[in-house]
């Protein structure tokens, strides 16, 4: 679902800063190449997540859910100096693009890439975390939130994807992977740990800022 019609997007994306190079390809690429592109944070909402890391500026970063690598790419531009991203995902048929991107950008001393399922691999990271970003299936969101919330800095963020779901968090008659989103919104408005605000950019982001 557009939020906005198709012409006023373009002014948006206009008056936003622009993709680098790297990105663009990436963005063109997973569009042509691969499997499901509308998983691709794009430019805005890659824009997006840049500005949040930089107004942030972890230490460490969380992301869970890679698919391209576009939006770990653009959440580990705010890193401090000396900083890491952990990106984990259970798809490896894409890990060699993934790899090779991070590699073209630079950034593979920065980011470590694990390729497993992030509900066993979560308990076994050590870090505290000053920025995690959800973005993987949607039936484990409220088990990552679970999982994370104790690892996150008292002041730290959690970001969360695709919590509009195209729109269909209005249906009377939701499917399961809508439920399970609508489950995840509800618990992580209840829950007095963190304050939440949901943001209508591209698909929905959940940012919660854990007290």
């Amino acid at each position: 679902m557009d939020l906005l019609d198709t012409a006023l997007s373009q002014y948006v994306e206009q008056h936003t800063e622009p993709e680098t190079g790297l990105l663009k390809n990436i963005n063109r690429d997973t569009h042509a190449e691969v499997m499901m592109p509308r998983m691709l944070s794009g430019h805005l909402q890659g824009r997006v997540l840049s500005m949040l890391s930089h107004m942030i500026r972890p230490k460490y970063i969380l992301e869970i859910g890679t698919y391209t690598g576009y939006s770990a790419l653009c959440l580990s531009e705010g890193l401090t100096t000396g900083g890491e991203l952990i990106t984990l995902d259970i798809n490896e048929e894409l890990e060699d693009r993934v790899r090779r991107y991070f590699q073209e950008a630079g950034a593979a001393d920065r980011i470590h890439y694990i390729i497993g399922n992030a509900i066993d691999i979560i308990p076994t990271l050590e870090h505290t975390f000053d920025l995690v970003f959800i973005d993987a299936d949607k039936i484990n969101y409220s088990n990552y939130f679970d999982a994370v919330i104790d690892k996150v800095r008292g002041g730290g963020y959690i970001i969360a994807d695709n919590v509009l779901w195209s729109g269909k968090v209005l249906d009377e008659t939701p499917d399961k992977d809508t439920k399970a989103i609508l489950d995840f919104n509800q618990k992580v408005h209840n829950d007095e740990r963190v304050q939440n605000v949901l943001l209508p950019v591209r698909d929905g982001l959940m940012v919660l800022r854990k007290l």
